[in-house]
């Protein structure tokens, strides 16, 4: 069976002062009329079925989630005692899936991603699901093709073509991290790289295995885990267990070291939202190249994102390229080049013991 798991853990920083804490950018509506945690598990519908759905997230964001999510069982929403990068939850969620169904598949999907037709989405899964079913051990990840030499994303350089079928799919030859921008337009000009969506699939006893291979560490706790699973020792053995583990990503803790990977080419387009600029991206501008998100009056205004809520209305006069985002405690004012910098306001904010702001 197909198994889907979404990864929910994230901040959303760069999001500030829309993203915070309690409320992250996975939570949000950015784009369109749902959240992107609603939009991940609308994409997968009639696919997966609801009860085969996980989500794994902050333990403090489980109740808000469960609210927005009222179609999944409760206990498929299922929150990581601390912060410990995606290869621990990679394996947290592969025990849980692998309990319930030993054979299982299970998608890795980010719940902060925009992706334009769920049609060729879950067109991708299922030749994900087919190159699997030929090659148990394979590990299957998805590329996007790049459209300009990013220095934000991590690459994948793809090999020989698998077979004939579509979409294409190739043997991995070797993953790359974040770029600088001459090696960026290298990665670019060749034709044969990819940004690294961060989407995966895989049996859940091949990434196991994977993870006893190459962090026996990490394995021996995520098995303990696995054995309470069930139990009503499970919450503190969870607690204890995962806190203890030592956070690594996937991509260092298995994807540069197993075999067999392939690549698809992703046939749907594709966008992380790292930032405020992405809603420039993803959603419509005026004929000024504003991108309004809320009310607002602009005067001799251009190539600004304005974002509102609760009614606000945002009045700009002569200016151009900016962010300005306004929530019910805080409003951010900055030029497009600097929102960067968003991250060293939250940081602040945090030295500053400021919590009623994250």
């Amino acid at each position: 069976m197909l198994h889907a798991v979404i990864m929910a853990g994230g901040s959303g920083t760069r999001f500030w002062p829309a993203s915070r804490r309690l409320m992250p950018k996975q939570m949000l509506t950015l784009v369109g009329d749902q959240t992107m945690m609603q939009a991940t598990v609308d994409r997968l519908n009639g696919l997966v079925p609801a009860d085969q759905i996980r989500v794994i997230t902050n333990a403090a964001l489980v109740d808000k989630i469960a609210e927005q999510l009222p179609a999944l069982p409760s206990q498929n929403i299922v929150g990581e005692p601390c912060k410990r990068d995606t290869a621990p939850c990679v394996g947290l969620a592969a025990a849980m899936v692998a309990k319930q169904d030993p054979d299982g598949i299970m998608a890795m999907l980010p719940a902060d991603h925009v992706i334009s037709s769920n049609d060729q989405f879950q067109a991708a899964l299922r030749r994900g699901v087919d190159l699997i079913e030929q090659d148990p051990q394979r590990i299957v990840t998805f590329g996007i093709t790049p459209s300009y030499p990013a220095e934000s994303f991590g690459y994948i350089e793809r090999s020989e073509p698998i077979d004939s079928d579509s979409p294409a799919a190739y043997s991995v030859a070797r993953f790359r991290e974040k770029p600088n921008r001459a090696t960026a337009e290298e990665y670019l000009a060749s034709g044969s790289f990819y940004w690294n969506s961060g989407i995966f699939l895989w049996r859940a006893s091949t990434i196991l295995d994977a993870l006893k291979q190459h962090q026996p560490a990490m394995y021996e706790h995520i098995m303990a885990i696995s054995d309470a699973i069930g139990t009503d020792q499970f919450p503190q053995v969870l607690q204890e267990r995962f806190t203890a583990i030592e956070g690594i990503s996937i991509d260092f803790a298995v994807m540069e070291k197993h075999e067999p990977i392939v690549v698809i080419e992703a046939p749907f387009s594709w966008d992380d939202v790292g930032s405020w600029q992405s809603l420039a991206r993803m959603n419509p501008s005026d004929a000024d190249g504003n991108t309004v998100l809320g009310k607002h009056l602009g005067i001799d205004t251009s190539g600004t994102i304005i974002r509102s809520e609760g009614g606000h209305t945002i009045v700009t006069i002569g200016v151009e390229d900016l962010i300005v985002v306004q929530t019910k405690d805080a409003t951010l004012v900055a030029p497009k080049a600097a929102e960067e910098r968003v991250r060293e306001v939250v940081r602040q904010l945090t030295e500053q013991g400021l919590d009623e702001l994250l």
